[in-house]
């Protein structure tokens, strides 16, 4: 067996898609995509943004669309749905990593707070797979096309208050919330697409923070086995994986990242 990087875990000539590309580790997910030589295409709402990181990678010899697209938004995802069959006409690599992040608690989070971040990370991933799923099925032809879901160790774990320093801080109730559907969602769309040759995974991630008070982070790392918080770019071999047709017995799985967090 050639076990060459190329070999294991390359992408030459796939296409990628990748939601929330130019968040924290959207951004880490897009460039391993890229360096792995697939083309990315990187769906965000902010154009400017797209355009900044579509212009860093491109710098660097690899291939990167910017596709201002706003996963809510029935007739935007349609339209990226269009752009994809009109251009590469497949899609090998769909990365559902959408998010908005919010502190709050039960006390404080609104009705329409649960309604958004339901239809961010359940409907939205819904409706992209409505807008891929033929071009997804095309690259099943020759290939062992993958989507991957972004959950969250608060998709399977509950935050502990008591790390945070106000209740305004801490991860809301919502977001553990539609985490944990997006897993049973992830489960539901691998089994019926398998007959198709698409698979459908999830990667959850643990403490990933963006920086923030170095006591905060450091108490935030000591509940992990490691005794530390995660940086972006751990997640990319996990990514990598999952993405490669070297993993096309592998579906309806959850890869956990999360330094143990959920093991205690």
């Amino acid at each position: 067996m050639n076990l060459t990087p190329e070999a294991l875990f390359g992408l030459t000539g796939k296409i990628a898609v990748v939601t929330g590309a130019t968040g924290r580790l959207g951004r880490v997910m897009a460039r391993t995509l890229a360096t792995a030589g697939a083309q990315v295409w990187l769906v965000g709402r902010d154009s400017s943004r797209l355009d900044e990181l579509a212009a860093e990678l491109l710098a660097d010899g690899l291939s990167a669309v910017a596709a201002r697209c706003d996963v809510t938004d029935p007739d935007d995802v349609q339209a990226l749905g269009v752009a994809l069959s009109v251009g590469p006409g497949r899609v090998d690599v769909l990365v559902h990593n959408a998010h908005v992040g919010r502190g709050g608690t039960l006390a404080t989070a609104r009705t329409e707070d649960f309604a958004q971040a339901a239809d961010l990370a359940l409907a939205a991933f819904q409706r992209l797979l409505a807008a891929t799923r033929d071009l997804l099925v095309r690259a099943a032809a020759d290939s062992s096309p993958a989507v991957i879901t972004v959950s969250s160790m608060y998709g399977l774990v509950s935050p502990r208050p008591s790390l945070y320093a106000s209740p305004e801080q801490v991860n809301p109730p919502y977001y553990g919330a539609v985490k944990a559907g997006l897993l049973q969602l992830t489960r539901y769309a691998a089994v019926e697409l398998a007959p198709q040759g698409v698979r459908v995974n999830a990667i959850t991630p643990g403490a990933f923070p963006g920086g923030g008070d170095p006591e905060f982070l450091k108490a935030l790392g000591e509940h992990s086995p490691l005794g530390r918080v995660g940086s972006p770019e751990e997640i990319a071999t996990a990514l990598l994986f999952l993405a490669s047709p070297r993993s096309s017995y592998t579906t309806g799985a959850n890869v956990v990242v999360d330094g143990g967090w959920t093991a205690w």
